[in-house]
């Protein structure tokens, strides 16, 4: 049973950051992790008033506020333009739409979760996210340091010409991913480079990039071989719902798959 002692809705970032700082305070999101645990806290801080709820499309960046919601995600037609289904797609095995319509982008990312489709999904991306103190960083970044007591404001996905796809494997269809991977394809600084992210490994999602050169006409055994290296760059661990040779395997045949769609769709 969580048992909260003190409610403060924050009026400003500086406000949300100085609450924070004590040992027993937390930020809330969307509540729907953190009410199932136990705990006993003594200032919780919504972010609520903060206009953190709206995802801005702008020339260069597509900025997320970080209380934007995870249903707002699966309808952005910004993100589906740019990136066709596959934001879409990682979000909408977690749960149902009313799970979906309260739980949080910044929680979702904040909380570095190994279970995590939306971490999976913005770090093959050029993400960075946006913290009170610590400024602007690579998600890539972000994923590695060790918790504290920052805020996080906004994610923020750099536009540019690249093709993404997203699978995972799960048990049963709201169910935490077995095994979640996202793949990106595109021309960085003159050179094609594929990023291949896997999360629910079960650890927290870890990021790859090739520098791989691969036409669009190629074999399925080629592609088939690419995935292979790909796949065996990550590590993967042992829970209840697979062992470690389970998830590499489940890893291969996703990101082969990702791999052929988009080659699919540049011949």
């Amino acid at each position: 049973m969580l048992t909260i002692s003190n409610y403060v809705k924050a009026k400003t970032p500086e406000e949300a950051y100085e609450l924070n700082q004590a040992r027993n305070s937390r930020v809330m999101g969307g509540m729907m992790w953190m009410r199932l645990g136990n705990a006993r806290v003594k200032t919780v801080i919504d972010l609520s008033d903060l206009g953190l709820d709206q995802i801005e499309d702008t020339d260069n960046v597509i900025r997320i506020g970080a209380m934007c919601t995870l249903r707002q995600l699966e309808q952005c037609e910004v993100l589906k333009e740019l990136y066709g289904d596959g934001i879409a797609e990682s979000v909408r095995h977690i749960v149902g739409v009313q799970f979906r319509n309260q739980a949080t982008v910044g929680g979702s990312i904040y909380g570095r979760f190994g279970f995590s489709d939306v971490l999976t999904a913005f770090l093959a991306l050029d993400t960075f996210v946006e913290l009170y103190n610590g400024g602007t960083i690579r998600l890539s970044e972000f994923v590695k340091r060790k918790p504290d007591k920052d805020i996080l404001l906004s994610v923020i996905v750099r536009k540019s010409r690249r093709k993404f796809r997203y699978g995972s494997v799960r048990q049963t269809k709201t169910d935490f991913p077995v095994i979640a991977c996202a793949v990106v394809n595109g021309i960085v600084h003159g050179q094609e480079s594929w990023y291949f992210s896997v999360g629910a490994r079960p650890m927290k999602a870890a990021l790859i990039e090739k520098q791989w050169e691969i036409p669009a006409d190629a074999s399925e055994e080629v592609i088939a071989e690419y995935a292979r290296q790909a796949a065996a760059e990550f590590q993967y661990g042992t829970n209840m719902r697979g062992s470690a040779e389970y998830r590499r395997h489940l890893a291969e045949v996703l990101i082969r798959r990702e791999m052929s769609s988009i080659l699919a769709e540049e011949r």
